[in-house]
């Protein structure tokens, strides 16, 4: 394994983060548990969780993913080797379930409250906001989005957070699904009033088919030193070419789910397409390909890979020890130039 620090902290976590979301719903606690005891073996320390877990969100699975990691902690006793990460839900249609408050005072400390009684653990080492509060072009929105309604609330949240961080209840904080305004309004909060916690990492959606992370986010991570944390870098499955070899499982996600169709698009499939014949032009599967793309950025903290089964978290976590050759890059960054970010 790999490993780097989360920025402006001396925590070690591995280049590949374990990704839990499937755990409640695709997967059982018993196979959570046995990926978790797989990708420790393998030197990964790295664990994303969210309060919104499983996907896809509803009421009667809300935090399960975040259970299920509790009893692994509690039975193997070893909180302190192993980093965690978890997310409080922003606001809209898909969180009425858990709150409808955003990031209130309130919010945040009965989030914090039910997220460390469900992992069964008295901190939690970096925790994210999901998405703003305010709408923006998340989650596939190409245009500009502008939130007229939304009031600036930044020193609130960050003090709120403060609160958490002063009583020990989590260690660091971060983005989620954040741009580049939001990314720097945060940062410069921070700067004017510096014993207000700063923003150290940003999940946001980083692979072949959407890589407009390179955009002003990219410089922003760099100088900024504020370090992606890369998720669906396989594209919800996508990005291993089984949908195109018509080799998917019955209970891959697009079978289970075909509403998560953000990376299924013409243009997605034709950019699949031409990656897999690259991959296996140069002796990689195409899954190790597009893993091994995202771990070699320089912006990149940690590449958070997610598995239904222990075969797909095997060959997904040994994509760290593949480096893709100048060759394969240009190869690779023809196709992008062709057809550009189809699935932002």
């Amino acid at each position: 394994m790999k490993y780097t620090t989360l920025p402006k902290t001396n925590i070690k976590v591995s280049k590949i983060c374990l990704g839990t979301m499937t755990w409640g719903k695709q997967n059982t606690e018993a196979e959570g548990h046995a990926q978790l005891d797989y990708a420790l073996d393998q030197g990964v320390n790295f664990i994303d969780t969210a309060e919104l877990y499983p996907v896809p969100a509803e009421a009667k699975t809300s935090g399960r993913t975040s259970e299920i990691i509790g009893t692994w902690l509690k039975k193997r006793n070893n909180r302190d080797k192993v980093v965690i990460a978890s997310k409080i839900a922003g606001p809209g249609d898909y969180t009425k379930h858990i709150r409808t408050t955003g990031f209130s005072p309130k919010s945040i400390r009965e989030a914090v409250d039910l997220e460390l009684n469900r992992l069964q653990t008295d901190y939690i080492d970096l925790y994210q906001l999901h998405w703003p509060e305010r709408d923006s072009n998340r989650f596939g929105v190409r245009d500009c989005v502008f939130d007229t309604q939304w009031e600036d609330n930044v020193n609130e949240v960050l003090h709120s957070l403060k609160q958490e961080v002063d009583a020990g209840r989590i260690r660091y904080v971060g983005l989620s699904n954040e741009n580049a305004w939001g990314t720097m309004r945060f940062l410069e909060e921070h700067k004017k009033q510096g014993d207000l916690p700063r923003m150290i990492t940003i999940q946001n959606p980083y692979s072949l088919l959407n890589r407009t992370f390179e955009g002003d986010l990219a410089e922003i991570s760099l100088r900024e030193h504020i370090g992606l944390l890369a998720y669906s870098p396989m594209a919800f499955g996508v990005l291993s070419g089984k949908y195109i070899k018509d080799t998917a499982a019955d209970n891959a996600r697009l079978k289970l789910f075909p509403n998560f169709a953000r990376y299924s698009g013409k243009q997605a499939t034709e950019a699949t397409k031409q990656y897999l014949n690259i991959a296996e032009a140069h002796g990689l599967s195409l899954a190790q390909m597009a893993l091994a793309f995202v771990n070699q950025q320089p912006f990149v903290t940690s590449n958070i890979i997610g598995a239904t089964n222990l075969e797909q978290l095997k060959e997904n976590i040994e994509s760290i020890h593949v480096v893709l050759s100048d060759a394969l890059l240009s190869d690779i960054n023809a196709v992008h130039h062709a057809i550009p970010n189809p699935a932002p």
